[in-house]
């Protein structure tokens, strides 16, 4: 039955689902976070029986995304990848992972009616150039774009292993390749001794393998904050997440939002789709579906999706229409309604260290004018044990203990963010869901390292007034943050 791998339905809670009560030797929990990792954020989550353990298997997974990024990378200019690209009309020998790679390119393409296109990055590049002179490409450019797309840009000869690139035409290697990485680093984690289940998001792509039955929370593309209420909460195991939308990517022209994901077959940014989510047993499988459902027709996914076993899928249109496949659907709660409310908006950016770089804890809450904490709206941390670092949220036991179980560290499937920016809400409501009284508060942004830099920023609002922005100063860990007060519409 194709929905067996949906475990359950709820609320996603933040520790992983492990049975038992945790001993010495039995398989614990352990998360870490990076940031930078294939130009996103990156999550690990691990059932492993002792701190080294999990300490080895993220080091394995990191290695092994490394390791293929710099086969298959199309912004590394020193990359196996790029340096075939600079070839032309030779048989190039090439690695099996770039091999694999063009050949499911060549596969999808066919598959897809050319909807899934490497070459797809000819026409992404005509509306950046346009979008940097602030306008739309013309017809004619749109036009040679998509000639362009449509001639053959390789061969693959089998049996000499070897490929042959023949054009000039740009070409990325994204939609699927993130995930076709995430699928080897996950089994990576999972060979280090002591270690028997993994969760691995990266920028809202994941996968599920091994012991955890993971709670997934799918992104609603209308309402796009770290703690906005999901479109959809279920359970996964032994399963690969991938979810594509131009919600938090693309090009902005005369007030206007174009997605990043383009139709290669037309020249045109994607709209009709605003998120596309898949699930299946290849994480390939699932990245590449997911992109093309941002440009076929739901009819057409649909078709797509039957040529893959065991593939599901949730489409959420730019009207707010949800179109799931015949598993996904039986495990989707019915919306609530909700009632317009004043909001606080609060956007931040951690500072970018360069590479690999491990998450700072972050915790973002909000203070009446007495100090007094109301509503955590966010905890991000790896080791409880560090977690007095954030000294201000962490100041004494009652505080503590009203903000603690209210972080957001669920595993969330979304369309795929740049590295170190996240934004959260605030809905006016206290931890206990209460409508708070109008008057001054203050949001409280905190960062820190384990024994090393910290940082945090204060800015006091003015909840039933008049709209209000403001630009927060950075500091060491947090780069930027923008702070929006806005009224619901009537």
């Amino acid at each position: 039955m194709k929905t067996t791998w949906f475990a359950g339905i709820g609320i996603a809670a933040a520790a992983l689902c492990l049975s038992g009560a945790p001993t010495v030797g039995r398989p614990r929990p352990h998360v870490f976070h990076e940031e930078n990792v294939l130009g996103t954020s990156f999550e690990l989550k691990l059932a492993a029986s002792t701190p080294e353990a999990a300490e080895a298997a993220e080091t394995a997974a990191l290695a092994e995304i490394a390791r293929e990024s710099a086969i298959l990378s199309s912004w590394d200019s020193a990359s196996e990848f790029s340096r075939w690209f600079r070839t032309q009309g030779l048989p190039v020998r090439v690695s099996p992972e770039l091999f694999e790679v063009l050949g499911l390119f060549d596969t999808w393409r066919v598959r897809t009616g050319g909807a899934l296109d490497a070459s797809a990055e000819v026409v992404t590049r005509a509306w950046k150039t346009a979008a940097e002179q602030k306008r739309t490409p013309t017809a004619d450019e749109l036009a040679r774009a998509v000639a362009e797309v449509r001639r053959p840009h390789w061969t693959l000869d089998a049996a000499a292993h070897t490929a042959t690139h023949l054009d000039d035409a740009p070409l990325a290697l994204n939609s699927f390749v993130k995930s076709y990485i995430m699928d080897h680093a996950a089994d990576a984690a999972l060979r280090a001794p002591g270690v028997t289940g993994a969760v691995l998001n990266i920028g809202g792509d994941l996968v599920v393998r091994g012991s955890i039955a993971e709670p997934v929370q799918i992104a609603d593309p209308l309402s796009d904050a770290e703690n906005s209420a999901p479109a959809a909460t279920l359970t996964v195991q032994d399963r690969a997440v991938a979810t594509s939308g131009g919600y938090r990517r693309g090009f902005d022209i005369a007030g206007r939002h174009y997605s990043h994901i383009v139709d290669p077959r037309t020249g045109q940014p994607t709209g009709a789709i605003l998120s596309a989510t898949v699930i299946a047993p290849r994480p390939a499988d699932a990245g590449a579906l997911a992109t093309a459902f941002c440009v076929l027709t739901p009819e057409e996914s649909r078709r797509v999706a039957a040529t893959v076993p065991g593939a599901e899928y949730l489409l959420i249109a730019a009207n707010g229409r949800r179109i799931a496949s015949p598993g996904f659907a039986a495990a989707i709660p019915l919306p609530v309604p909700q009632a317009a409310a004043d909001e606080v908006a609060v956007s931040f950016e951690l500072a970018q260290l360069g590479g690999f770089a491990r998450r700072p804890y972050v915790a973002i809450w909000i203070e009446d004018k007495d100090k007094f904490p109301v509503r955590t709206l966010a905890l991000w941390y790896q080791k409880p044990r560090w977690l007095p670092e954030l000294k201000a949220w962490y100041r004494d036991d009652r505080m503590r203990s009203m903000a603690e179980g209210n972080d957001i560290s669920a595993s969330v499937a979304s369309a795929t963010r740049p590295a170190g920016k996240y934004n959260v809400k605030w809905d006016g409501k206290d931890n206990a869901g209460k409508p708070v009284k109008p008057g001054k508060y203050t949001v409280c942004i905190e960062a820190a390292r384990e024994h090393g830099t910290y940082g945090i920023m204060r800015q006091e609002i003015e909840f039933g007034g008049a709209p209000e922005h403001f630009t927060v100063p950075g500091n060491q860990e947090i780069a930027s943050a923008t702070i929006d007060y806005r009224k619901a519409a009537h």
